[in-house]
């Protein structure tokens, strides 16, 4: 015999609502629909693809501000590469590697489909989900990437295309993305979340903490500053009265131990990302070349000496926090992952001095406290 009620009959347009098992207020609460003080009702739906790279998906959180604020009812969905990174603002987070998710996501359909990534996976998700709008880049009939209308499409569509249009460009990456969207970029930051508070016994909080990032990853091996210039750095910073903490993940942790062996530098070792985040929100400068460690510096609102080469400086917005140093050359911008024959002897980063670094660090300090940091 049947037991429910109207009570029971379930509101699927909620925010909570999961269609096959209980959502979490029934379990935490007992509530049921027909009363139920957290109903959520959702209205639009919107899907944003940016799989990667890492510090790409951090520097588009700043879109989700205008999202919550324009559409609050939206349930809003993120395919990613990066779980981890995305804000709890969103809803649903997909994981690119998982297949039954992504088999479920092809048959859904959408408000508004955001696609911020030209690789061939995305541009492909992109024509086969159903939207009434979509943005970004989609796949034209021979397979390739194509800008989906508007001019700000076609603007970045062509950046990618052409390396004297990129090296041109003098907007910043949210100013891009924004303008794709139909948007003004007007200051909104980056949300990373700081979740995991310890307590690092071994730092010395008299004197100020400078972060040394010393990866940026594999693929990009022209961004990597050498070990030596890490360690001049190091002690530079430790004879100013500063304390240099190195940073990095499992690629580094070799490299870094070494560093702290032969100048005294702190290493706690690596970590997973929210312990990573909490670690760093301890520094008052982070040294860092392009990666995603720099972004997450940006989002913990943390001041930042950003070493540039390959990149077009203009796309960084440090929102007042920090100054991006660059060799003088002419070539900056080549976006090569790595040196070859063309490439100036010596090359780019080699070309950063660590006592030039040291005084970047110094001014940074200084601008952000406004007292000398060398001052006894």
């Amino acid at each position: 015999m049947d037991t429910w009620s109207a009570q029971h009959n379930p509101k699927t347009d909620c925010r909570h609502f999961r269609g096959h098992v209980p959502c979490k207020p029934h379990k935490k609460q007992g509530y049921v629909c027909g009363d139920c003080p957290v109903y959520d009702s959702v209205n639009g739906r919107i899907l944003i693809i940016k799989l990667g790279a890492a510090g790409d998906v951090i520097r588009t959180t700043p879109l989700l501000h205008r999202l919550r604020k324009d559409f609050p009812q939206a349930e809003i969905t993120w395919l990613t590469y990066f779980p981890d990174l995305v804000p709890k603002a969103v809803d649903r987070v997909i994981p690119f590697g998982d297949l039954a998710k992504l088999l479920w996501l092809r048959a859904q359909t959408f408000d508004w489909i955001i696609n911020l990534d030209k690789d061939d996976e995305a541009i492909t998700l992109t024509e086969q989900i159903s939207a009434a709008r979509k943005s970004g880049f989609g796949m034209d009939g021979r397979g390739k990437c194509r800008p989906l209308g508007s001019e700000a499409e076609k603007s970045k569509w062509m950046t990618g295309l052409w390396d004297d249009l990129n090296k041109a460009n003098r907007r910043s990456y949210m100013e891009e993305m924004f303008a794709i969207c139909g948007y003004t970029y007007a200051g909104e930051t980056y949300i990373v979340e700081h979740t995991e508070h310890r307590e690092w016994e071994g730092l010395d909080r008299s004197k100020p903490i400078i972060g040394l990032n010393t990866g940026c990853g594999a693929r990009w091996t022209s961004r990597l500053w050498a070990p030596g210039a890490w360690e001049a750095l190091a002690r530079k910073l430790s004879a100013d009265g500063l304390q240099p903490l190195l940073l990095g993940g499992k690629a580094e942790d070799e490299r870094n131990k070494l560093i702290s062996q032969r100048t005294g530098a702190r290493y706690f070792g690596h970590f997973e990302l929210p312990v990573f985040i909490d670690l760093m929100s301890h520094c008052d400068v982070v040294v860092s070349q392009v990666t995603m460690a720099m972004h997450l510096a940006i989002g913990l609102g943390r001041p930042l000496v950003l070493m540039n080469t390959i990149f077009n400086r203009y796309e960084f917005d440090l929102f007042g926090k920090g100054m991006i140093v660059e060799p003088d050359l002419p070539c900056l911008g080549c976006f090569k992952p790595s040196y070859d024959e063309r490439c100036p002897t010596p090359p780019c980063m080699e070309r950063l001095e660590p006592e030039h670094i040291a005084a970047c660090v110094a001014q940074v300090l200084e601008a952000q406290s406004g007292l000398s940091a060398l001052a006894p």
